[in-house]
């Protein structure tokens, strides 16, 4: 698990200051509730996607090893050898597309490879989604943007009658609040016909942000005008390998890395009883209002 070069990442963002992104590494060292273990390469992440305010990096990063440390379901035990993780791994492709857009936007694609709904577990897949997501993001370092796709061919209703309301609002509340990264678009292809099952889901927890940059397609050429048909696998036009083969390269890799990203959850955690003030708990996350970290949108 190689950490992306440091060197790398502030030559093409000369805009960032290291000498501030090294104060916000003092002032996380100095929180003794947080890892010490917290590097410098991960700090910037946080600083770059909340636009170099160094206040809000303070925010986002607490909340986000806060959520990581109590929602259980997505973040804890990201153990790639765990049954339910493996089970996973069969149910759902999860690939981070090599390339990016015209504008330097890099993309991720999940989609079901096993459509028997009764095999689909919404917690298991979104902590599998969120672990390649971390590992993608800690070799590939800062970004102009990403975008999220999610490919709704085969989806049933069985499948979202498995997807909890709590469920769902804890990830939104997470990516909307918490995630270290410019999100650019979120986009849903091969649409369904209860489209508004799915969004029944979603909208109660998503803000005027997320709601603009979210975007359906029923039509592929649609969709190209966002992601390139060339950096796209087989499946969708494109000329990368199948989604369902090249998953296997992003799963091999946390399993020949299992021990690393167990220590990647430790130094993403808080330690609760070492908390300056009243200690957080799940609750406390969903009480927090204002918004500490708004969603890029360009």
């Amino acid at each position: 698990m190689r950490e992306a070069d440091l060197e790398d990442q502030y030559r093409r963002f000369p805009v960032i200051k290291r000498s501030e992104v090294q104060k916000f590494v003092e002032w996380i060292h100095a929180q003794p509730h947080i890892s010490d273990r917290f590097s410098e390469g991960e700090a910037l992440h946080f600083f770059h996607a909340c636009r170099y305010s160094m206040e809000v990096a303070k925010q986002v990063l607490d909340t986000n090893l806060t959520a990581r440390t109590h929602l259980d379901e997505f973040f804890v035990n990201l153990d790639s050898e765990r049954p339910d993780i493996r089970r996973a791994m069969k149910t759902v492709s999860i690939v981070p597309l090599p390339g990016a857009t015209s504008e330097g936007y890099r993309v991720i694609i999940g989609k079901l490879d096993d459509l028997n709904a009764s095999n689909y577990n919404y917690a298991d897949v979104m902590k599998l989604y969120c672990m390649v997501f971390d590992y993608w993001m800690y070799e590939d370092g800062i970004q102009p943007g990403h975008v999220i796709v999610i490919d709704l061919k085969g989806t049933s209703l069985g499948h979202v009658a498995r997807i909890g309301l709590l469920q769902m609002k804890k990830f939104l509340f997470y990516l909307q609040e918490a995630a270290a990264i410019r999100l650019i678009g979120f986009h849903f292809i091969n649409i369904v016909p209860f489209m508004d099952k799915i969004l029944a889901l979603m909208t109660p927890f998503m803000k005027k942000e997320l709601t603009s940059v979210l975007h359906m397609h029923s039509d592929i050429n649609d969709f190209y005008k966002f992601v390139p048909k060339e950096m796209l696998p087989k499946e969708y036009g494109g000329q990368l390998e199948e989604s369902s083969l090249a998953k296997e390269i992003y799963y091999k890799k946390l399993l020949d890395n299992r021990k690393e990203m167990l220590e990647f959850e430790t130094r993403h955690q808080v330690n609760e009883k070492l908390r300056p003030g009243k200690a957080k708990n799940a609750s406390d996350l969903f009480g927090i209002e204002g918004n500490f970290k708004k969603l890029d949108i360009d």
